[in-house]
């Protein structure tokens, strides 16, 4: 297994996080120390040199904090301690002081649009209409006939609406009916969050990613969402299409105006401190990039957001020509976060390949795309080694989403299960015991320690393009702008002072030649890591999934 030796910690900057490449730990599914086929902060402990050594610049921890784990996690019933399952405080504290050992930042999730029903705030809410927590949360009347009080949609299936006998009113629930909202409308409910937000950045933590960060506020009336129409542009298109809550045009029961207000008071917490930062997670349909523009611009909320916009099937020139730009047209001062995998979706190779045995080609070609982008990066856990989507029986799984609408929709544990570590030991190395998602075969096959002495493979490939990413500072923070050519080919520029990039990506199954734009001078092609295209006689010829990387 590769050991990296503790590397210098890069000069303090408080804008460290453009540019940064950020690694995504799901702790569940990382390493396993203690035999309940759970993965834990130990065993983070234990694989944080690898993650060093592929060159990232910080890790995002997806929750490990004290939870039912309804929702693995994303259910918090104490945010300011971590799940036994998971480890201790001091454990915590001791991944901190080794991951500032190998120079990496740390994010962890902030959940904190709702909470389990299982949180303290929620079981004195629920007890009465007069106690001191009585509309911490989101309570209303039922309508004269009992119904729930509109048409609002959880993302999880059926009503956003649940009943509650004691209080003889419904509570609202985004998403599972034991994930109660919080009032953001509340001025106790904000201080409340900002306090455990504070606990965590004492003990050093360099920044937040914050789920569903247009979901925190509802509208005060109430109004029912109207139709989704063709020309509605805020859908729910970021769920599956057999999910009803995509008919809908979410008007109402999220991304309200007074959320900047909010993002201004979280960012003038983070302020206080040095070099802090945070990434929202915006679920918005075809508006987020103007909630982004929104919740990004001014310098005084989010740092960065992500959207969905690579996170589906679309693997085009057009497609990522049209994010990017969409991006730069309307987010004028804010920064974004790309990213093609996550824990929230299928994996990125099943979603793009053709065939099985492109697997290899598509994670190399795609790596080297995304690592040339304008903009900060996500990777996810696996992605490195080129792991494909788990295909799970439904005896198998464990996310209540994937459990509500099977068939038709699968859910999100194939993209969920464990990391694949030395290919010969049982579970893969993950855990000595039975692991809480299956280890498949074809994932022991490509694990670390298969791929580490072979410098063709997918894990080798990313080492070298984050190590070319990082040499040029173009590729960091340096401007981005397309070429006209065939819709077929990705062509752009990166320039930073005094450094020119040119990059041209043929995402083909099949080879491409195009004609150096004009006025162009190819001053020496560079030797990006896997890339073959050549120049000949004024025109660039690149083999299927393949590219060409010159400096201009």
């Amino acid at each position: 297994m590769t050991k990296a030796a503790a590397k210098p910690v890069r000069p303090s900057s408080s804008n460290w996080w453009r540019g940064a490449v950020i690694y995504q730990v799901y702790p569940r599914s990382f390493q396993d120390t203690d035999g309940d086929g759970i993965g834990d902060i130990k065993g983070i402990i234990a694989r944080l040199p690898y993650i060093a050594s592929l060159g990232v610049d910080a890790i995002w921890l997806s929750p490990f904090f004290t939870s039912p784990q309804a929702d693995m996690g994303y259910d918090v019933s104490d945010y300011c301690d971590v799940d036994p399952m998971f480890g201790t405080l001091a454990d915590f504290d001791a991944m901190m002081a080794e991951a500032k050992r190998l120079g990496l930042k740390v994010i962890i999730d902030q959940v904190i649009s709702h909470t389990s029903d299982q949180h303290p705030w929620f079981k004195e809410s629920r007890t009465s209409r007069d106690n001191t927590k009585a509309d911490w949360f989101v309570w209303a009347a039922a309508k004269p006939d009992g119904t729930a009080p509109n048409n609002w949609l959880s993302v999880f299936g059926g009503p956003a609406w649940e009943w509650d006998g004691v209080r003889k009113q419904y509570y609202m629930h985004n998403f599972l009916a034991s994930q109660p909202d919080l009032n953001f409308h509340n001025r106790d409910v904000q201080d409340a969050v900002l306090d455990a937000v504070k606990f965590w950045l004492d003990r050093g933590v360099d920044g937040f990613r914050l789920d569903t960060v247009n979901y925190y506020f509802h509208d005060k009336e109430l109004r029912d969402n109207p139709p989704h129409t063709p020309d509605s542009d805020n859908a729910g298109l970021d769920a599956p299409d057999v999910n009803p809550y995509g008919m809908q045009s979410h008007l109402y029961d999220k991304t309200q105006p007074e959320n900047i207000e909010f993002l201004k008071r979280f960012r003038a917490l983070l302020d206080q401190y040095d070099d802090r930062t945070t990434v929202g997670e915006v679920g918005d349909g075809a508006r987020s990039l103007r909630t982004v523009a929104a919740y990004t611009s001014g310098g005084d909320k989010l740092h960065m957001c992500y959207t969905f916009d690579l996170l589906g099937p679309d693997f085009t020139p057009s497609h990522i020509r049209h994010c990017v730009q969409s991006f730069q047209k309307q987010v004028k001062d804010g920064w974004v976060c790309w990213a093609f995998s996550n824990h929230d979706v299928t994996r990125h190779l099943s979603r793009f390949i053709n065939k099985p045995e492109e697997r290899a080609a598509v994670a190399k070609i795609a790596i080297s795309v995304l690592a040339s982008l304008r903009g900060s990066i996500c990777l996810y856990q696996g992605e490195e080694l080129g792991l494909p989507e788990a295909e799970l029986s439904f005896e198998d799984l464990r996310d209540p989403y994937g459990i509500r609408f099977w068939p038709a929709f699968k859910g999100r544990d194939g993209c969920r299960t464990p990391m694949v570590w030395e290919k010969a030991k049982a579970q893969a190395g993950f855990s000595s015991g039975k692991p809480w998602l299956p280890v498949p075969k074809e994932h022991a096959a490509i694990a670390v320690d298969a791929q580490e002495k072979d410098k063709a493979s997918v894990l080798a490939h990313y080492r070298a393009v984050l190590a070319f990413r990082k040499a040029h500072p173009a590729l960091v923070d340096g401007e981005m702008e397309f070429l006209s050519t065939n819709e077929d080919v990705l062509a752009f520029t990166r320039k930073k002072d005094d450094e020119q990039l040119l990059f041209v990506f043929n995402l083909r199954r099949g080879p491409q030649s195009i004609a150096l734009p004009q006025g162009l001078t190819i001053r020496e092609v560079l030797s990006m890591p896997g890339l073959a295209g050549k120049r000949e006689n004024g025109e660039i010829h690149i083999g299927p999934l393949d590219g060409f990387c010159a400096r201009i």
